[in-house]
């Protein structure tokens, strides 16, 4: 799975150059606050991406149908969010399904 380009963002951790993205529109659930915010994130090899990482946050998406507040995803969270998938053995130029990273366990769904 790669990611589009359009609507990524470069960010460079540790030497490799990465690209994530967030949906721009949120999904049904995350709409209505009931799942929290995911991005993805992968190598930005445009000859070979690699094994996506998804990132589950512990926040609503910041486009909720609700208008509940969210913080601003920032580079320095999904820097540290790609050392922590690293660190639980992510190998991001390796193939397969995509490396799960749940960071969602402060997150409180709408009723």
């Amino acid at each position: 799975m790669a990611l589009n380009k359009k609507g990524s963002r470069r960010i460079t951790v540790d030497g490799a150059a990465y690209r994530w993205r967030i949906r721009r529109k949120p999904s049904y659930t995350q709409g209505l606050c009931w799942t929290p915010l995911a991005y993805a994130v992968e190598l930005a090899d445009d000859d070979r991406p690699g094994r996506t990482l998804v990132v589950t946050t512990g926040q609503p998406h910041p486009s909720n149908w609700l208008g509940v507040e969210a913080e601003p995803i920032r580079p320095d969270h999904v820097a540290a969010s790609i050392k922590e998938a690293l660190a639980h053995g992510w190998e991001p130029a390796g193939s397969g399904s995509p490396f799960l990273l749940d960071q969602s366990a402060t997150f409180v769904p709408s009723p």
